[in-house]
């Protein structure tokens, strides 16, 4: 009788475990999705509204905030042209479609859980019944509020204010670093080529303007600050470029641009022409200012104002 209750029990022991195992593992499963399905409610600038705690595919419309979404992890299956054309995103968005706001057919198809666009789009009403859409207004909030922002409407706030924090504390040691070799007086401007016009950049419009300006503190021309602040860019010519060209010049060039300005006798006389004191970098991955852009901006900034 004993031989045979002992194989009993154990069938039923094998049983039992295979049992809860598949338990244990329906609930672990349950568990995920359910993380992933969860909804957080976002305060945007124009209300709150219900946004995945945890976005699987997002699409982003605006390239002001794409960086931003890159720098936090989140997968993007659509972008904007401009964000595509970045070098420093490449890796980020491979396997992105690019995507407008009138290619409403396009972003159906890639069945986002998440879109993100520019306020000025004429489409919101149609992107909100495809998925949970948020705005963001350029300039309505500082470039580093910008992406803690971001960073909520993704709920990584934490990981985005442990970015800004250090961040700042880096830019504005360099900020002290630069002023003691190239003197507390010394004047910086950022011009970029875009087509066939220059412009001149105040402190909030990329180009590493806000690190140069609103982080290490350095020295922008009266005309400078005259024509651009407000605006955060001024259009020029070049036979007025040098009224705009500061000691140093950090000239974010466009490689489609005509640069045939530099060439002429105007261009050549300007002192930080002369003085082999004008930085070249590719305009288009220097657009922007969310954390992977920045950084780059930092270094080369570090790299071309201090040397190494």
């Amino acid at each position: 009788m004993k031989k045979i209750l002992i194989p009993i029990l154990l069938v039923f022991i094998l049983v039992f475990s295979a049992c809860s195992n598949q338990v244990a593992e329906e609930e672990n499963a349950s568990d995920i999705q359910s993380t992933e399905s969860e909804i957080i409610i976002y305060e945007s600038e124009n209300g709150p509204i219900e946004v995945p705690a945890k976005p699987q595919r997002i699409v982003v419309l605006n390239s002001f905030i794409s960086g931003n979404v890159m720098a936090l992890d989140g997968n993007i299956v659509g972008i904007d042209e401009w964000s595509k054309q970045n070098p420093r995103y490449e890796k980020y968005i491979e396997d992105a479609i690019v995507v407008s706001e009138e290619s409403l057919e396009k972003i159906v198809e890639l069945e986002p859980d998440l879109i993100i666009a520019p306020s000025s789009s004429k489409n919101i009403d149609k992107l909100k019944v495809i998925a949970p859409t948020v705005t963001f207004t350029y300039g309505k909030v500082d470039y580093l509020t910008q992406f803690l922002e971001t960073g909520k409407l993704l709920n990584k706030e934490k990981e985005a204010q442990a970015w800004i924090d250090n961040f700042k504390l880096r830019a504005q040691k360099a900020g002290e670093e630069i002023k003691s070799k190239i003197g507390d007086d010394a004047t910086i401007s950022v011009i970029e080529s875009f087509e066939k016009q220059l412009y001149v950049f105040g402190d909030n419009w990329g180009r590493g303007t806000e690190i140069l300006y609103q982080e290490m503190g350095l020295k922008m021309l009266d005309k400078v600050k005259e024509m651009a602040i407000k605006d955060g860019y001024y259009a020029l010519s070049p036979e007025v470029l040098p009224e705009f060209a500061g000691d140093y010049i950090i000239f974010s060039k466009n490689p489609e641009a005509n640069h045939s300005f530099q060439e002429t006798d105007t261009y050549k006389n300007i002192p930080a022409v002369k003085n082999n004191r004008v930085f070249e970098v590719n305009a288009k991955e220097f657009y922007f200012n969310d954390p992977i852009t920045l950084e780059y901006q930092l270094d080369f900034i570090k790299k071309s104002l201090l040397g190494g």
